[in-house]
């Protein structure tokens, strides 16, 4: 039985049946390279992946919402109210379903009737694949759907930023939503999140697969120093803007950053500056490689963002590191990278399709060993973005 079939039944199982019950799915995303890029004007290469969020939902006739969730059952359902849309601690993951409905209200789109909504996702909670992005753009186009508002899949990806921002004070960049609303099946997105200018590209991984290693070092983002490394981009910018004319920290090439860095005095804040400008050629470098088929260089790419983000950036920790450096050393492996916001999560690797089996057991045995909990893999296709399946 699929998926969906399940989740089905299970909403009627928890919430009743009767009224217009309707299924739907958004995935998850995984970024090839450009980390850390995308509030600061930078490119970024990410794609959407083909696990993801799955939710049923039926409007009701009164202003209650009744959420819950497969994943954290031992939660409940969570109830609130379309009057007191607000983030408490205590509403735990249904703060970004009632974000998203307070952002489409703040975009003049007033949602005037509650509904039962039931959640299940097969991204690992935490992992850094964007399960809270999911779940936002999956409640935008549940509700476009259910209120047929007049809303793009871009539209949907804006204000799920939005919402991260505001509501749930996460100053996020535009990367996770844009590439969960707008995924395309074996095409990852170069996007240009200064402009929003993007270009489709296809991922030909001819006898090679995408290996997912899950650290399972949970992370939350509000409460990690993604804020802090942002504001630390923002004090570069600031001091760089005396010296030349440019908007973001992407305006620059390594070349012209380097002329100036050293109008950064603060060590930590030039090397923060460095990984923005050096991290944003990288990727556009590596969609060159891709087109040109030449996914060797794409490889030897990814690995010298994580030695950025290592280094330069300071956001990847033991767990991390272990994964990527493990993978470096295992035949077969193409390229290997943390991925996402850091201090946790995963590693994103290409890996050829005969060496995979080698690669979990020895890079699960080294990881075990010197962290002492075990790592999970995820061979991963590239799937669409959004969609109702029923």
């Amino acid at each position: 039985m699929e998926i969906k079939d399940n989740i089905f039944g299970a909403f009627v199982n928890t919430f009743g049946e009767g009224g217009d019950i309707r299924v739907y799915f958004a995935p998850g995303r995984v970024n090839l390279i450009g980390e850390h890029t995308d509030y600061n004007g930078g490119h970024v290469f990410p794609c959407a992946l083909t696990i993801g969020t799955y939710a049923v939902a039926r409007q009701r006739r009164d202003r209650r919402l009744r959420l819950f969730s497969s994943n954290f059952r031992d939660l409940g359902i969570i109830e609130s109210d379309l009057d007191d849309l607000k983030p408490y601690p205590e509403a735990d993951w249904t703060n970004y379903v009632k974000g998203i409905i307070w952002a489409f209200k703040e975009k003049g789109m007033e949602v005037d009737k509650g509904m039962d909504l039931m959640l299940y996702g097969n991204i690992p909670n935490g992992s850094g694949l964007s399960s809270s992005a999911s779940v936002e753009v999956l409640t935008g186009f549940i509700l476009r759907d259910l209120f047929g508002f007049d809303v793009t899949n871009l539209d949907l990806a804006l204000i799920g930023q939005f919402s991260e921002n505001k509501f749930n004070g996460v100053n996020c960049g535009i990367m996770d939503q844009f590439a969960i609303a707008m995924g395309k099946k074996e095409q990852a997105m170069f996007l240009d999140t200064a402009t929003l200018d993007y270009k489709y590209a296809p991922v030909k991984l001819a006898g090679m697969k995408i290996v997912i290693s899950c650290s399972n070092k949970k992370r939350g983002l509000a409460d990690s120093k993604y804020n802090e490394r942002r504001s630390e981009c923002e004090k570069a910018l600031e001091e760089l803007k005396k010296k030349v004319d440019i908007e973001t920290l992407g305006d620059l090439t390594p070349e012209e950053f380097d002329k100036i860095s050293d109008t950064l005095k603060d060590e930590v804040i030039r090397k923060r500056a460095k990984h923005a400008v050096y991290e944003n050629a990288r990727t556009v470098s590596a969609v060159e490689a891709l087109n040109a088929n030449d996914i060797t260089r794409f490889g030897q790419l990814m690995n010298e963002s994580h030695v950025s983000l290592r280094d330069d950036y300071e956001v990847t920790g033991i767990e991390l590191d272990t994964l990527v450096e493990e993978a470096w050393k295992v035949e077969g492996v193409v390229g290997s990278r943390m991925t996402g916001a850091g201090f946790g999560g995963c590693t994103v690797s290409i890996v050829k399709t005969p060496y995979i089996d080698r690669f979990k057991e020895a890079v699960g045995a080294a990881y075990l060993e010197r962290i002492g909990y075990a790592a999970d893999f995820y061979v991963v296709e590239i799937g669409d973005g959004p969609s109702r399946l029923k």
